[in-house]
């Protein structure tokens, strides 16, 4: 027995039998030393002097011994066909690897640990939410309805000492006044991890706010290179019609035309330096280009998501109060008037001045933006319309050659220094845009508006004039005076004749306050107080609005409600189905100016702020730089679209706000 144990293919299924223990046990401390020994006899070596060559020589051969031992090369061999799983496995219990596995923490999570700024340990803060039992607090103030319950109460008193009864009371309130301190701490503890989370969604949505942004500008960017393509695509159509057109008249001369050639030398010898107007009208004559209307695709929606009364920007727009102004869109195109006699055109997404809008000899009173097509009524009586599509204004290259304005000194932006005028800008970019002038009243023009192909517009000289922008011309005239007594002689009242207000006469106040006109109705404003609604059709007023008790400066109606503002403190809303005053409500001073949108009604009320009436919930705030600043310059004009205010002030500021 003990020689077949002895042979050696017992030795060697011994060896094949060890081979999962050896693989098991791994490297023994004996072989990891005489290993290490090895390596730094071979460090030492490399290192050290050469003269030690002697003991490199030596651990080498010791080390070749070793390698050539089929046990050591065996479980080599089995290192290099075992896996990660199988020697994790070899050196560890199963009951080792699910524990590791459970309480393995990524780095991750350890990098962002909070600092434990909690006085309660887990325990307590674990005790404090669970749900307390009922208390001898609360004992003492339940109803004791049964008997039972009484005499158990008693019997558990006279248990225990009295003594022992109070001590156990007092270290049952310690224990709940502990447990209200941790949960105190613990409501504490979330309110600032919400107020972290806050922080972080603010900082998120100001970036998303920010690439929002970015795209609308990218967007606008998109759009004035996709004109420009446009533009060139029509100028290469009309040089191929020309060429076709030239190319087509350029027929060969027949023998009938050269008889007539010698026959008429004489004239044509006398008329060389004339043109035939048949030719004449063959060559193609010189057109100035018109480019495509410059009107935006895209609605802007960026100041949407401002919080309301966010300022947007304030600039340095005349040297004197501000007259009036108006825009298209929300961070489109604006066009404002001062007392400083100018007109100024600003392209409200990139913050620049497009130019100045030059004619009339006065300061301009009233205006009115729509789409490119601008009205301007002035002091100097005269009425002028202005297309802005064609201005020569290219808001990136401009913005690509603001190094050459800055060395020419040329500042268009809004970033001028404070009590500075704004420079002006290149004085032949509008002067193509005059379209023509309406010149028939006689006194300055103090109100106007236009829709379609009609402009209505108010003067000084107490007459409304009805205007034809096709032809240009006057096609009806409104005498308010002649017109409020016809109506109080065929109503047989004095609701319709001018009447006084019961104040003292305001030399500031214009005559014709405000007007606006939809197809054939008008509504007009004027110093009587009156609100008269005309029908241009008959030229006659078949509704008086009585309310009142000043100067009517600002009216504006939709297909409901028509809303007024007048030097009386007041905006009255009227419902036009009825004739009657649906809401109104006063401020402090008189009101300039108003305007309304879909939510809300905005006034300029004498302050330095713009006073705003929020329909929806009823709730009136102000907007503007007097919020903060109270030595800003009072706000004499409005105008607000889509939550996107914009204000005038006495001093030439032009704030632009959300609310």
């Amino acid at each position: 027995m003990a020689s077949r144990d002895g042979s050696p293919s017992a030795r060697h299924r011994r060896t094949a039998s060890e081979e999962p223990s050896l693989l098991g046990t791994a490297l023994t401390t004996r072989h990891i030393e005489a290993f290490g020994r090895k390596v730094t006899t071979t460090a030492n070596h490399l290192i050290g002097d050469p003269s030690s060559s002697v003991h490199y020589q030596h651990a080498m051969s010791e080390l070749k011994k070793e390698l050539r031992r089929p046990g050591i090369q065996q479980r080599v061999f089995s290192y290099a066909k075992a896996s990660p799983t199988e020697l994790v496995r070899s050196k560890l219990s199963t009951s080792e690897i699910q524990h590791r596995a459970l309480t393995y923490l990524p780095d991750e999570l350890l990098t962002n640990i909070p600092e434990d700024e909690n006085v309660y340990s887990l325990f307590q803060g674990f005790q404090a939410t669970l749900p307390e039992g009922e208390s001898e607090h609360r004992k003492k103030h339940r109803r004791h309805n049964e008997r039972g319950q009484r005499l158990l109460e008693d019997a558990d008193d006279t248990d225990g000492t009295p003594l022992a009864n109070l001590k156990k009371q007092r270290n049952g309130l310690n224990h709940r006044l502990e447990m209200m301190g941790v949960r105190k701490n613990m409501c504490s503890s979330e309110i600032r991890e919400i107020d972290n989370k806050i922080s972080n969604l603010n900082s998120m949505r100001k970036i998303v706010l920010d690439r929002l942004g970015d795209l609308e500008q990218d967007e606008v960017q998109m759009e004035q290179e996709l004109l420009h393509v446009d533009n060139k695509l029509e100028d290469v159509l009309e040089e191929l019609d020309d060429a076709a057109t030239l190319g087509h008249s350029a027929t060969p001369p027949t023998d009938v035309d050269a008889e007539t050639e010698v026959t008429n030398a004489d004239t044509q010898a006398m008329s060389a330096s004339f043109m035939s107007a048949s030719i004449y009208e063959k060559l193609p004559s010189p057109k100035t280009k018109r480019h495509k209307p410059t009107r935006r695709k895209s609605i802007p929606i960026r100041h949407e998501h401002f919080e309301s009364g966010s300022s947007i920007k304030e600039f340095q727009a005349h040297n004197d109060m501000i007259t009036a102004l108006d825009f298209d869109a929300p961070f489109g195109t604006m066009v404002t008037s001062a007392l400083d006699d100018t007109v100024r055109v600003w392209d409200l997404n990139l913050g620049r001045c497009i130019g100045l809008l030059e004619g009339h000899h006065a300061s301009v009173r009233c205006l009115q933006v729509e789409d490119n097509i601008v009205a301007t009524g002035s002091m100097d009586a005269s009425i002028r319309l202005w297309d802005l599509s064609k201005a020569e204004y290219s808001p990136y290259e401009s913005r690509m050659d603001k190094s050459i304005e800055e060395e020419e000194g040329e500042n268009h932006g809004f970033d001028e220094p404070d009590g500075h005028p704004p420079s002006p800008p290149h004085p032949s970019s509008m002067q193509d845009c005059s379209m023509f002038s309406l010149e028939a009243h006689v006194d300055e023009v103090t109100a106007l508006h236009f829709r379609g192909d009609t402009l209505v517009s108010g003067s000084a000289d107490k007459t409304l004039r009805q205007w034809d922008l096709v032809k240009g011309r006057c096609v009806q005239t409104l005498d308010v005076l002649w017109a409020a007594a016809q109506a109080s002689a065929t109503m047989n009242s004095s609701d319709g004749q001018w009447r006084n207000t019961g104040r003292l006469p305001d030399a500031s106040a214009d005559f014709v306050g405000a007007l606006q006109c939809f197809d054939a109705a008008l509504a007009c404003g004027t110093a009587d107080g009156m609100v008269r609604l005309w029908d241009l059709r008959s030229g006659q007023v078949h509704r008086s609005l009585v309310g009142h008790t000043g100067p009517v400066t600002c009216l504006q109606f939709d297909d409901v409600y028509l809303v007024t503002g007048s030097l009386d403190r007041s905006i009255r809303i009227w419902d036009l189905r009825t004739g009657s005053i649906h809401d109104a409500y006063a401020y402090d001073n008189p009101v300039t100016s108003m305007m309304f949108d879909s939510r809300r009604i905005v006034a300029a009320a004498g302050e330095n702020v713009a006073k705003i009436y929020d329909k929806t919930d009823g709730r009136h705030w102000d907007c503007g730089a007097g919020v903060e600043n109270e030595a800003s310059n009072a706000v004499e004009r409005v105008r607000v679209k889509d939550g996107y205010l914009t204000e005038g002030r006495k001093d030439g500021v032009v704030g632009i706000w959300t609310c």
